[in-house]
């Protein structure tokens, strides 16, 4: 058995989901187990190196996790022969540059979503990674949560019949950043910088309901801009102009309707921070992020509608769990072990940037919903 290293430049690591999702539980976890096992019987090891525009926090963040290589320059990581794979993790307007700035240095491209924030460049870079012969893919990490694997299974097993219905609730009080610091990063509620919910999120509803639901035929979208005003991390008020919440409908293929909220205004009182319930003939379930309950026809209650007396049936109660018969791992680390299986030794693969610009079109029609007022159908891409 030889070990064999595969060099990857990981841009935007300095950020939460860069450090903690990717370089932290992703790369650094695939590394200390070893590495992956390939099908000759071989370990792949990576071998990240960090990129940032800061070399300071880079080179103290590499320190802080036991990472030897670093860098402040895209340029002079991407002139490196010995490094196959550019990761990006960086804020949205920069990501388009930056991985067709890597498409021509030759390298296999690995990113975060939004691809792009225009369709248009969306597709430029399938094309031109298609074109180069290059591995590329983006981050669809929601397919690889519990919680949605146990829908994916609980379908494949007929368990729904025929699907009728989507519903999902995504979201939570992100704090304006004045009495109370914000969890997320200002940028996402400012315009000029890329942000809004729906450029965010509908790329993630697309490839969730194209895989697990079925195709997305038509978009009808409401965008809201509920708190106008913010604090930045430095606490200085700033007008937060972008989308903060979504109201969407969508049309899927075999005739299944899909209606999905998501929100940085609003108080979670359900199972989790998202959770999706799918209704059919035979069944129904609701799932998070890791745990999915289900109600067969047969142990469904029997209400009356009368408010006149309180309700006696523990609707919750009626509900089962669906056990964990395998074990749960990090949904990024496994999105991530397929992508470096796919380089190493072109295992399959289906999370392509042309799956990203899905994405992009997703959320431009529903910007565009927003905008005329109006349903939108979802024409197939030609890439």
């Amino acid at each position: 058995m030889a070990e064999r290293r595969i060099g990857i430049i990981m841009h935007g690591v300095t950020g939460r989901m860069g450090l903690n999702q990717h370089l932290i539980r992703s790369i650094l976890a695939i590394r200390s187990q070893g590495g992956l096992h390939l099908s000759n019987g071989d370990r792949l090891v990576p071998d990240p190196i960090l990129v940032g525009r800061n070399p300071d926090k880079v080179m103290a963040l590499a320190r802080a996790h036991g990472v030897e290589r670093w860098s402040g320059s895209v340029a002079e990581a991407l002139a490196d022969p010995a490094d196959e794979i550019f990761f990006d993790a960086g804020t949205t307007q920069m990501r388009a540059e930056l991985v067709g700035l890597a498409i021509d240095a030759g390298k296999h491209v690995y990113c975060e979503k939004p691809v792009s924030d225009t369709l248009h460049q969306a597709v430029a870079l399938a094309r031109k990674a298609r074109s180069a012969g290059l591995k590329h893919g983006v981050v669809q990490d929601k397919l690889f949560l519990p919680g949605l694997k146990k829908l994916a299974m609980l379908r494949d097993a007929g368990f729904f019949g025929r699907m009728l219905s989507v519903r999902g609730e995504f979201g939570y009080w992100v704090f304006e950043g004045d009495w109370q610091p914000a969890q997320r990063p200002s940028w996402n509620y400012r315009r000029k910088d890329g942000g809004g919910i729906i450029l965010d999120m509908l790329c993630h509803w697309r490839y969730v309901l194209d895989n697990l639901f079925g195709e997305v035929k038509a978009v009808s979208c409401l965008g809201a801009n509920h708190i106008p005003a913010r604090a930045d991390e430095q606490g200085r008020p700033y007008e937060a102009d972008a989308d903060d919440a979504a109201y969407a409908t969508f049309e899927l293929a075999g005739g299944v309707i899909a209606q999905i909220n998501s929100s940085w205004t609003t108080r979670v009182r359900r199972d989790d921070l998202a959770t999706f319930q799918v209704d059919g003939t035979h069944g129904s379930a609701v799932a998070g992020l890791t745990r999915c309950f289900t109600q067969h026809r047969v142990n469904t209650p029997k209400p009356v509608w009368n408010p006149d007396v309180p309700q006696t049936i523990d609707f919750f109660g009626t509900w089962e769990e669906v056990p964990d018969n395998w074990p749960a791992e990090n949904g990024f680390k496994a999105q991530w072990e397929l992508f470096l299986r796919h380089v190493a030794e072109d295992g399959p693969w289906k999370h392509d940037l042309v799956e990203g610009a899905k994405g992009v079109q997703l959320a431009e029609l529903g910007l565009k919903s927003w905008r005329e007022r109006r349903w939108q159908d979802v024409p197939a891409l030609q890439i």
